[in-house]
């Protein structure tokens, strides 16, 4: 049995990922306001205060961060500045703490999205967010030691938020949040490394 941090537990993806590790897992929630802990990944102090309390772990999960949806021609810096301390930085700030809490062989999985390679209407900042994670992920494993692995998961718009979300996603297949936890198990179960996982 693993010890298994999910930041973002309490999301519509975070539930399943949670759901599914806890399984065969010892599963620490963690939210912004919710879980067993919580942590705002856009400061790293708070990042490095959530390790110190939970201690080693042998996994870490990330299904959180915020991105900002809107038009381009009207879009600030500010707004697209949101994306990239949130969901970006976020998770990049995570990554870089875990290693040290990390036990020997222990996964980081992080979370991109279908946006980085299918452009939505009022999605840039998403797209360039995404595939910036995934590039992340992509330089970072080389370096990881200790048997540490990062992979990314990159899930299409899932069923269980088509109301909220439908109306960016016209044309595209929506998965069940099931499937895409299932990902998260291969990234944390898995013997993979530096890999994109994509459930589209």
């Amino acid at each position: 049995m693993k010890k298994i941090i999910v930041i973002g537990a309490s999301g519509t993806i975070g539930k399943g990922i949670v759901e599914q590790l806890g399984l065969r897992h010892e599963v620490i929630t963690v939210g912004r306001n919710s879980g067993q802990f919580q942590v705002k990944i856009e400061d790293p102090a708070s990042v490095e205060a959530l390790f110190q309390k939970v201690g080693k772990v042998d996994g870490v999960v990330v299904s959180a961060g915020d991105l900002h949806f809107g038009p381009l021609a009207e879009m600030s810096a500010e707004q697209f500045q949101v994306g990239l301390n949130s969901k970006l930085m976020g998770q990049v700030n995570v990554a870089l703490a875990a290693q040290k809490y990390l036990n020997d062989g222990g996964s980081i999985t992080l979370t991109s999205g279908s946006v980085s390679e299918n452009p939505i209407r009022f999605g840039a900042n998403a797209s360039t967010v995404n595939r910036a994670v995934e590039g992340f992920v992509m330089g970072a494993a080389v370096e990881l030691q200790r048997g540490l692995r990062i992979n990314v998961i990159s899930p299409t718009l899932v069923d269980e938020s088509v109301e909220a979300y439908g109306p960016y996603f016209y044309g595209m297949e929506t998965v069940p949040v099931k499937r895409v936890a299932l990902a998260y198990s291969r990234s944390v179960e898995g013997a993979e490394n530096g890999k994109t996982y994509r459930v589209w």
